[in-house]
């Protein structure tokens, strides 16, 4: 995967937040990127997870299934925590009993079971956290984006994500990450990237280690192992299709994405039962026109411009039956998705 003379700025005339950055990530690499608050790391894992696109240049080679914890993770969605998680599954491409499996095992192993069948809205910052970490692990990424995902855990889940990155990397995954703390995964990372004004340097005096040999992870290796019905997935290269986390792939078979924009992806919430429920899902895709054929035909309409981007809306509304397969199709053509809501709802 590569970053080539990256850039990125908000709106047409707001100041580069990043110019010129040129980053190669190898399978199998950790990377660790540091810097001052506020000179552009969140950008930068935004940019490499897919969230956001580059204003300028271009990144290629993105693998299958990208996961991204952000820095700050919306807890007040309309979910239960292990139905939040089962949500996300599916957008992923897990069957229902797989999804539903893996959530339960990652919730147990991040301590937060007992919290499975509570609403998103009263779950603890800690807590949520978890079941952020949680949905980047869902569907065995071949990117993992984590942004402070550290942060709020207790010292038990902290190990528990220490290992889940030892897992993917021992399956060739790339991991970049930041965290406040220079003891995470201290002597491990195969490089470390500091960013400051605007430019993202290697830092010479860090002695890089050698990438994982992605060799397939296993027993004590920290990743849960596959179910029967099995996603694709595993290291590789090659253009986005859907990733895993939205955010953002793959070459050979095709794998459902994740809905990436700004925050990890919020698929059709649970709408009460009733005739032909209906959802509202907020998307921009810059000048281009919406991709012809949506599933659902759903209706468009002009939205309110993004406030941190200033980038035009588009406000789409689909029978709910229809939502899960809308977002793989906007996903599929790099739309960015904003909100997703019962209809009716203000967005």
């Amino acid at each position: 995967m590569r970053l080539e003379r990256v850039g990125r700025r908000h709106g047409l005339r707001g100041r580069w937040i990043l110019r010129e950055v040129g980053l190669d990530l190898p399978a199998g690499a950790l990377v660790r990127v540091v810097g001052t608050n506020g000179t552009g790391k969140s950008t930068l894992l935004r940019l490499v997870a897919g969230v956001d696109a580059p204003t300028e240049g271009r990144v290629t080679g993105r693998p299958p299934r990208t996961a991204y914890v952000p820095e700050r993770f919306p807890v007040a969605l309309p979910f239960t925590a292990a139905d939040y998680l089962v949500h996300l599954g599916r957008v992923q491409g897990l069957g229902r009993a797989a999804a539903r499996a893996r959530a339960e095992e990652w919730l147990e192993r991040f301590g937060a079971g007992e919290h499975a069948r509570t609403a998103m809205a009263e779950l603890s910052k800690g807590t949520s956290q978890k079941v952020a970490a949680a949905q980047a692990l869902l569907a065995e990424p071949s990117l993992l984006v984590l942004d402070e995902a550290w942060t709020g855990l207790d010292t038990g889940a902290r190990a528990e994500l220490d290992a889940a990155v030892r897992g993917r990397l021992a399956a060739g995954a790339r991991v970049v990450f930041v965290d406040h703390d220079p003891r995470r995964l201290a002597g491990e990372p195969s490089a470390v990237y500091e960013v400051r004004d605007g430019r993202v340097r290697e830092r010479e005096d860090h002695e890089p280690t050698r990438p994982a040999s992605g060799v397939p992870a296993g027993p004590g290796s920290g990743e849960p192992t596959r179910p029967a019905s099995g996603v694709p997935a595993g290291p590789g290269s090659g253009a986005p299709t859907r990733p895993a986390s939205g955010l953002q792939a793959g070459p050979g078979s095709r794998v459902p994405p994740t809905p990436a924009p700004g925050v990890p992806p919020l698929p059709a919430p649970r709408i009460p039962t009733g005739p032909a429920p209906r959802v509202r899902i907020t998307v921009s895709g810059g000048p281009r026109p919406l991709p012809a054929g949506l599933p659902g035909d759903p209706v468009a309409a002009p939205g309110a411009d993004d406030p941190a981007t200033a980038a035009p809306t588009t406000v789409l509304t689909v029978d709910a039956a229809h939502s899960d397969a809308l977002l793989g199709a906007l996903l599929d053509a790099s739309w960015h998705i904003h909100h997703l809501g019962p209809e009716g709802v203000r967005v």
